[in-house]
Formats: structure tokens, sequence, C-alpha cells
């Protein structure tokens, strides 16, 4: 906790007084370019990620990035993006996984798993991502350990995605190409970032295509290797 102390310390001297300009413009209001929503695992840090500065990202974060369904009551994934959409003009969302999730191992141990769970509450929250755990069971029985946990990972981002779709003011807005949703996968080891690019149902590693490729709408299911 000290060192949490010390680093608050050092933001006031330092931090923002680099910044200062810019948080004296942010004051005023906020006009993030993008709406991530990605997973609330500690080694996830998204503007160290993205290289961006404060005011840019509007983020969202929860137990493995899912996007409960609209209807679902007391949602407050949705309530938040609704609210990007809408309020802040939003029009870049973005889904992001990441390699060695422990909520999507957590999904994927608990078909076989036996007797009540130890976190009910994180059970309850991962039925959210009772599609993705349908499709691993269908095309992943082949893989085991971390390669199948992250198969799942990969798909998880696209079934969250057909989720955000199910926000009327997204459908709407993509209907009209006003909104574009984009799919990424972080992976841990590497810093790598990869986009899925709907024209081959894969995930491919940002750099590797042109970058107006990087843009396409999110589409079809992916392949993940």
């Amino acid at each position: 906790m000290q060192q949490l102390v010390n680093g608050i310390h050092h933001f006031q001297r330092i931090g923002f007084r680099e910044r200062e300009e810019l948080f004296g413009k942010l004051q005023h209001g906020q006009a993030p370019e993008a709406c991530l929503i990605t997973c609330a695992d500690s080694r996830i840090v998204p503007n160290l990620i993205t290289n961006s500065e404060p005011g840019q990202l509007f983020i969202l974060r929860n137990v493995g990035n899912i996007i409960p369904c609209y209807g679902t009551s007391n949602n407050g994934t949705l309530a938040a993006i609704e609210y990007a959409v809408v309020e802040l003009g939003i029009e870049d969302l973005i889904v992001c996984g990441h390699t060695c999730c422990g909520a999507m191992q957590a999904l994927v141990k608990s078909a076989d798993a036996t007797g009540p769970s130890r976190t009910p509450l994180v059970a309850n929250w991962l039925r959210h991502a009772d599609a993705t755990l349908e499709i691993v069971r269908e095309h992943y029985q082949h893989l085991q350990g971390q390669a199948l946990f992250n198969a799942a990972a990969e798909e998880n981002v696209l079934v969250q995605l057909e989720h955000l779709r199910s926000l009327p003011v997204v459908a709407s807005r993509i209907s009209s190409g006003r909104v574009r949703l984009h799919g990424w996968m972080y992976k841990i080891d590497s810093g790598e970032v990869f986009y899925y690019e709907s024209e081959v149902g894969q995930f491919v590693k940002f750099g590797e295509a042109t970058a107006d490729s990087g843009a396409r709408l999110a589409g079809a299911r992916s392949n993940p290797g």
C-alpha cells in the first residue's frame, strides 16, 4: 500500500505537472476517441498498451470483459456504453480480451466442476459468457491447458461483440455507419495486440496488414489456432 501512496505523491509532484495544461482542458469536459471494454485483470493497462493520454479512452473494466445482453437487469456495463455513445458521441467501441485470462480459465473449468463454487458471484457473472463455453465445447476439444483458455478468450471477444449489438443505440448507429465495433486480443507475454479481421476470420497482429483493415467492422466467427 505504501508504494501506491508514494506513487500519488510522485504524480502530484511530477506526473501532473508534466500534463498540467492537458488536465486544465479536461476539467471542462471529455471527448474520448474510443470506448474500450476490457478485463479487470491487473496486468492489463489500457493507456500503457495504447500509449494514450488521459481523456482519450473511455474505459470499462470487469471480470472477463463481459457485456451482458440488453434487457439484463442492473446492467451497468451497457449503461456506461449507452452514455459513451449517446452523450459522448463515441463512434469506435472496442472489446479487448487477453491471454492467460483467469475468467476464461474459470469459465472452461466450470463445465467439469462439482459442488458449490467458492466464488458464487463470479460464477453467476460468467453465465453471460455461456455462449463462449458452448463454442469452446463444440470446436476446441482438441486443445488443452493455456491453449484452450486462450482460444476461449478469443471466442469470448466475439461473443461479447454480439451482446454489444443488442443495445438499441449501438445497433441503430451500426446500421447507419455511425458506430464501429472492434475485437482485440492482447498477448501478455509479448505485448502484441491482435485485431479481429472478419474477411479472414482470424485475429491479426497490428502491423501485419494495412491500417485500413484494422478499422473494419468485426464480424463472423473466428478460427483461432
